[in-house]
């Protein structure tokens, strides 16, 4: 692998105390371009401007799948957490968007490179961690709705603080009944920009109106809880957690995942189906919805103190953090920053 380094650091310009989420920028980034049917040219060079057409087709046509993972400053070095699963998920949604696939070790190899030239900027104080960005965008130059031939595959990090400015206190979320994610046989599963591009509008309205983000029910029916903007959703009902399954229309949440391993492993019963909004009602009238969560990459566990849908407002938990949220915040950020033992094998150490 070619590496050539900054002339000029930015880490002593950037405030480690105040950090937004994927404002600020590391030195260095991860190139590699997909030729003739093989991945080629793996490179680290300075953080910089890249060079491209006005034709370049994924501008106009949106052949471009992304992932987000963190890492953790620890006492050991520097923990990235789950990365093969990010870059399993990865390649699904390259699968779907017709994008050649690139090999998980090369990806976890040249993610550790790339760290071990930038571990200065791994964020030192809890709560506190370096985003990491892969992203596969189409390179060929035409316009017409076909598969490139050529790729570029990159990475790129950023010190962050918390996600939501509400950080691990209860955030508030509102149904759209005018608008849909996403619909079996779509792009609901992949991740991928369009996704994101049509979530802008109703999170926007869904601000104005004091609400933190959109909790999107099923596009068909508009009556099936899926997901929350960027997170998988989570509730407590009885003695249960029940989330929405994956079908097709919801992101496999690594995260998700997480969360239900633990809470198993813990001996709690967890159910994945769907959860119609009117049953979340009722459940909250009958004083079983206990509490409900969001789980994702960028918040870790998000708890939801309070749930609009058709004008009627759920009051969850008195609009506080319920036992379960803090505990799996707790075990998931332990394990992330080396505090707790690693029981699964889930931390990369570099």
């Amino acid at each position: 692998m070619e590496i050539t380094k900054t002339n000029h650091s930015r880490l002593h310009e950037t405030d480690f105390d105040s950090l937004g989420f994927g404002e600020v920028f590391s030195d260095h980034m991860f190139s590699m371009d997909y030729k003739n049917g093989e991945w080629v040219s793996p490179q680290i060079i300075p953080f910089g401007k890249i060079e491209i057409l006005p034709s370049l087709c994924s501008l106009h046509y949106g052949q471009v799948v992304f992932e987000g993972l963190k890492a953790f400053y620890t006492k050991n070095g520097i923990n990235v957490f789950r990365p093969e699963k990010y870059f399993e998920r990865l390649n699904k949604s390259c699968q779907r968007l017709c994008i050649p696939e690139i090999d998980p070790d090369l990806c976890i190899n040249a993610l550790r490179e790339l760290l071990e030239l930038d571990r200065d900027w791994v964020p030192r104080k809890k709560g506190y961690s370096l985003y990491i960005r892969p992203f596969i965008f189409a390179a060929d130059n035409f316009l017409g709705v076909k598969i490139s031939q050529t790729y570029r595959f990159m990475i790129i990090t950023s010190p962050v603080g918390a996600y939501y400015k509400e950080g691990i206190n209860p955030i508030r979320l509102v149904t759209a009944s005018e608008y849909v994610r996403a619909v079996k046989g779509g792009l609901g599963a992949a991740k991928t920009p369009a996704n994101y591009a049509s979530s802008l509008l109703p999170a926007e309205e869904a601000k104005k109106k004091g609400f933190t983000q959109v909790l999107w029910l099923d596009g068909l029916e508009r009556k099936y809880i899926e997901e929350s903007g960027a997170m998988n959703v989570f509730f407590r009902m009885d003695d249960e957690l029940i989330t929405p399954p994956l079908g097709g229309t919801i992101l496999n949440g690594v995260t998700r995942n997480t969360v239900i391993h633990l809470v198993k492993y813990w001996g709690m019963n967890v159910k994945e189906h769907r959860i119609p909004i009117d049953e979340l009602v009722s459940a909250s009238e009958e004083g079983r919805l206990k509490e409900a969560f969001g789980a994702g990459t960028a918040a870790v566990i998000s708890p939801i103190g309070e749930i609009q849908h058709n004008g009627a407002l759920i009051t969850i938990n008195g609009g506080k953090i319920g036992y379960l949220s803090q505990k799996l915040y707790n075990e998931i950020t332990g394990i992330q920053y080396g505090e707790k033992a690693d029981k699964f094998g889930w931390c990369y150490l570099i």
